[in-house]
């Protein structure tokens, strides 16, 4: 998390563009991205919701939506 958020700060300091995303993985992989996403350009961080079976506690979608994970999902 520490190097994302580093490398998000050199992209924007070299006038890159900046998208967060992923492929498919739970909530918690989610929940660090999530942070790094607050300054992106474009976000996709939808993984958990190609799952079958996300873990529990789970990040909150709602339509185009994500909500902040909760304490219990990373602490």
């Amino acid at each position: 998390l520490t190097e994302a958020l580093a490398l998000n700060t050199a992209a924007r300091d070299a006038r890159f563009g900046v998208m967060v995303g992923c492929m498919v993985a739970t909530s918690l992989a989610m929940a660090p991205a999530m942070l790094v996403a607050q300054q992106a350009d474009y976000v996709d961080l939808d993984g958990p919701l190609l799952l079958a079976e996300d873990r529990k506690p789970a990040l909150r979608y709602e339509g185009s939506l994500v909500y902040p994970p909760e304490a219990e999902l990373w602490g």
